[in-house]
């Protein structure tokens, strides 16, 4: 671990590879486990905005589950998360012809239509931060469903920091990113 800012960095995210194959797990971190995408505050708020413009890009599963809990729904401890069709798939979670889950709220992005791409915390992935009254925790998540991603990254040399780039210069800016590269190759020597 290291300090960064007002963060704490866990090595993992320079030391261990990673790029997504979607081919391969077929975006299966959006259907499975047993929460939703962790939510900002402030993305609770674009979700309402947007909503009226995803729905167009939503499956009625999607729909349903959306208005029926909300945009977005709170969890017993107070954080704010993506609603759950059936305690399963996100509920922006679509499908494309080859069944690989995608993400409504991105698609929408791609299309033009809105202007945020989707929840930071999806587009860090497999990065989590954990926000504290201090500082915020900066960790690499493991998970078997990503094994394929691993191998991937580990076959191209991709460090996770560098596939999650664009999401953490969104998360603490480019000054904060510069600074990460310069951390990143004194470990690396």
């Amino acid at each position: 671990m290291f300090q960064l800012g007002k963060t704490i960095v866990s090595e993992d995210i320079i030391e261990k590879d990673f790029l997504c194959n979607l081919s391969a797990c077929k975006g299966a971190c959006c259907i499975d486990g047993e929460a939703g995408a962790p939510l900002e505050e402030s993305e609770s708020h674009i979700l309402k905005e947007i909503y009226p413009i995803v729905k167009s890009y939503l499956r009625k599963e999607g729909i349903d589950a959306i208005e029926n809990q909300g945009v977005f729904v709170k969890t017993s401890d107070g954080e704010l998360e993506t609603p759950l069709i059936n305690g399963a798939d996100c509920a922006y979670v679509i499908f494309d012809d080859k069944n690989t889950a995608m993400c409504a709220i991105e698609e929408a992005y791609n299309q033009g239509e809105i202007d945020w791409k989707k929840p930071v915390s999806c587009h860090l992935y497999p990065v989590r931060v954990q926000e504290y009254t201090e500082f915020a925790a900066v960790n690499y998540h493991q998970w078997e469903i990503c094994d394929d991603a691993c191998a991937l990254g580990k076959e191209l040399q991709v460090p996770v920091y560098k596939f999650v780039k664009e999401a953490l210069v969104r998360k603490f800016g480019e000054d904060w990113y510069s600074e990460l590269e310069k951390i990143a190759q004194k470990i690396k020597k």
